[in-house]
């Protein structure tokens, strides 16, 4: 297990508040409650560097993370909560559409869903978008614990097959133990030096 220097930097809801600096970012996006939060606290080895509730779509803006000073995660709202307002979706959809179209930092898109569980057409919808945004996209399957031993394989096919993905670049994660931990830092990594 490593340490990692790892801090808050600022939310941002537009691009006049994005951070300025020289590091990688990757973005991590995925629907509400699927374990983005304790995904990032997890590769940060902290347990509240960002916030885990019960409540879903708490994240409103894109929350800046940097790690170890040589790469920075950023942390989107969580979509496909039903409670969300259009405004909401809209503001969200605006958000992303700017952050994709204009950050020359970013390096990749984290897609973060749920091995237990189909991919959602939200899920699509933003793969898709990375793509014609010709954004890297590393899929991460995250409750890898929660699932049957048995039941694996056919969770990965499903995940492979709605996001038209190859099944062995999909990482399999887990924060109870940590599957897929050194696999994820090790993209991530080569993600840093690139910049």
């Amino acid at each position: 297990m490593r340490y990692h220097d790892a801090k808050f930097i600022t939310s941002a809801i537009n691009k006049e508040s994005w951070p300025k600096h020289d590091l990688a970012e990757v973005v991590l996006a995925g629907r509400s409650n699927v374990g983005k939060s304790s995904l990032i606290n997890t590769l940060c080895n902290r347990k509240q560097l960002a916030y885990t509730g019960n409540t879903p779509g708490k994240t409103r803006m894109l929350n800046f993370f940097e790690i170890d000073n040589k790469i920075v995660f950023v942390d989107a709202p969580g979509y496909g909560y039903a409670k969300r307002s259009f405004k909401e979706l809209e503001d969200f959809g605006y958000l992303m559409e700017e952050y994709f179209a204009l950050r020359d930092n970013l390096k990749a898109l984290i897609l973060i869903v749920d091995l237990r569980h189909k991919p959602t057409k939200d899920d699509v919808m933003m793969i898709d978008f990375a793509r014609s945004n010709n954004v890297n996209t590393i899929v991460v399957a995250t409750k890898y614990d929660k699932v049957k031993k048995s039941e694996i394989n056919k969770q990965l096919n499903i995940i492979s097959q709605t996001l038209n993905v190859n099944k062995e670049n999909i990482i399999q994660f887990s924060s109870l133990t940590r599957k897929g931990y050194e696999e994820l830092w090790n993209i991530l990594d080569d993600l840093s030096s690139e910049s």
